[in-house]
């Protein structure tokens, strides 16, 4: 168990060569499940997944690390799946639902907002239930997710700024890639970045204490 407080218990399972991150988000109460993400080693997950009833899967973006073990989960979980309408392309199958910036969703007595992030991809997605936020490649300590030209640097700065930094800073937050962190120090380690000067040209990867 990687986290569990009087309504949810998480689980994360850490997948593959790049040290991606799936999580099972599971209500106390009725024991239904969400995923999010499906990284290689699928087996892992599944495994992890069949001790609770899963629901859906949700996926933070169409990055193959993340898919990797999609179909494969797909089938044995014998669930539905999502991911951000700007995404949607990439995916082995068709999802069952294309997600849109808002949308919730319920599990027990659990309920996830999906909040569109785009920056890394067109249709990044973040996932917040209570104080917990799934942010898959669009925020890690210390930074952003990697973004192939400024135009995507800046997006995805706006997307954290507009989207992420205006919830309660005291909400930790779980990416796709290693461990976490809260907003309050993503924000304070953002400020330094702010107070700098930069290149019109900056994108890639960017840590905002050091650029």
């Amino acid at each position: 168990m990687y986290y569990s407080d009087e309504q949810i218990i998480i689980d994360r399972i850490k997948c593959g060569p790049y040290d991606n991150n799936a999580y099972i988000l599971i209500c106390k109460e009725t024991n239904e499940s969400i995923i999010i993400d499906t990284p290689m080693d699928p087996e892992k997950l599944i495994t992890a997944s069949l001790e609770t009833t899963p629901k859906t899967i949700l996926i933070t973006h169409n990055h193959m690390d993340h898919i990797y073990g999609y179909s494969e989960v797909l089938n044995a979980l014998k669930t539905d799946s999502g991911i951000g309408e700007h995404d949607a392309n990439a995916l082995p199958t068709e999802p069952d639902y294309k997600i849109i910036d808002g949308q919730i969703f319920s599990i027990g007595n659990l309920k996830i907002k999906a909040i569109h992030t785009p920056g890394h991809t067109p249709g990044s997605t973040c996932f917040l239930v209570n104080k917990q936020l799934f942010t898959g490649d669009t925020l890690f300590p210390g930074g952003p997710g990697k973004t192939q030209t400024p135009e995507n640097f800046r997006q995805i700065v706006q997307s954290i700024t507009e989207k992420l930094f205006t919830l309660d800073d005291s909400i930790q937050f779980h990416p796709g890639h290693g461990e976490g962190s809260t907003l309050s120090k993503s924000l304070a380690e953002f400020k330094i970045f702010k107070s700098k000067s930069h290149d019109t040209s900056l994108c890639g990867d960017v840590e905002w204490a050091k650029s």
